[in-house]
């Protein structure tokens, strides 16, 4: 459960370095560069992942292992689909959420993830999900979408946000149940599941993606001089990932996918605590955050909590 918590904070620091990144000129210049962002800055984003996983399981002396896993291992083959579906699939179903039904329905389909996961955890994982647990999940999931909420939603194509929104939520809630069955694997380690995700997912982005959006040129524009401090500041959301998605899949192998996402999904809350206290920010400190951080914070926790097991423990002590 510690490890779902702290991939949730890291997370939330990634999200508030990235959105630095996003806000940067080069992302904002011009029509093309709004639309090409969230596809170029993912990419980036994973790519330099990838090599900060690269470099952890060199130090680590396991990228033998990692090759092995790929080469050798069925599920590490599962890892490489997992990748697929829950990166370019399911980011580009937020991205597509966002873009044509607004912030708000995009920040609910990034939050119904984990009851989607749940469900499917419950059918292939054989994962029970207590009633109370589904309880706090749901108000957990309300107030994430409390957190984001706007009267003012801007559907522009509803048809083709609302794919995006299935992308979004079945691609991550999909991803989390392969990974979590990869993992029982004892030859596929969570270390080496996030090497060959965000590997996979990088490549995709950079094979198919890009050229498909004909972002190549704007992101090779990108890797100027005078564009340092913002590939740092990608580089750095990208650092922020790798140790969150680090304790994400520790936490999938440990306590299962439904809790670990539960756990997980609390990065919206952590984002408005990080957003006051790095960036100064007290405009986001509204009764309605506050009340709804709180309980996003209390009901994941609770939500992953397994009340028979702590009493059990406790009674054992």
């Amino acid at each position: 459960m510690i490890s779902g918590i702290l991939a949730g904070m890291t997370w939330a620091l990634e999200t508030i370095v990235l959105g630095v990144a996003l806000a940067a000129t080069p992302f904002v210049s011009t029509e093309q560069a709004l639309f090409l962002a969230p596809f170029v800055s993912t990419f980036l984003h994973d790519a330099f992942s990838a090599i900060w996983a690269t470099i952890y399981n060199a130090a680590k002396g396991n990228l033998k292992n990692v090759w092995a896993a790929v080469v050798k291992r069925k599920a590490g083959k599962f890892v490489i689909l997992a990748a697929v579906i829950g990166g370019p699939i399911g980011m580009t179903g937020y991205v597509l959420s966002v873009n044509y039904m607004g912030a708000s329905i995009g920040a609910v389909a990034s939050a119904i993830f984990p009851a989607i996961g749940a469900v499917l955890a419950y059918f292939f994982l054989k994962e029970k999900m207590q009633w109370y647990r589904w309880i706090f999940l749901i108000i957990t999931l309300l107030g994430v979408y409390g957190l984001s909420y706007s009267s003012q939603l801007e559907i522009t194509d509803f048809w083709i946000g609302f794919i995006g929104t299935l992308m979004c939520a079945f691609g991550w809630g999909i991803e989390a149940v392969i990974l979590a069955k990869c993992m029982q694997d004892p030859e596929v380690k969570d270390e080496y599941a996030l090497q060959i995700r965000q590997t996979t997912s990088a490549i995709t982005y950079g094979v198919i993606i890009l050229p498909f959006v004909k972002g190549w040129g704007f992101t090779a524009n990108l890797f100027v001089a005078d564009n340092a401090g913002l590939i740092l500041t990608i580089i750095a959301a990208a650092f922020f990932a790798t140790i969150s998605y680090l304790f994400y899949y520790r936490a999938i192998s440990q306590i299962g996918a439904s809790k670990a996402m539960a756990l997980n999904v609390s990065y919206s809350a952590w984002a408005i605590v990080f957003t006051v206290i790095f960036l100064r920010d007290f405009s986001v400190l509204t009764p309605m955050t506050i009340l709804c951080a709180a309980v996003v914070l209390v009901c994941s926790i609770l939500a992953a909590a397994d009340f028979k097991d702590l009493f059990n423990k406790s009674e054992k002590i």
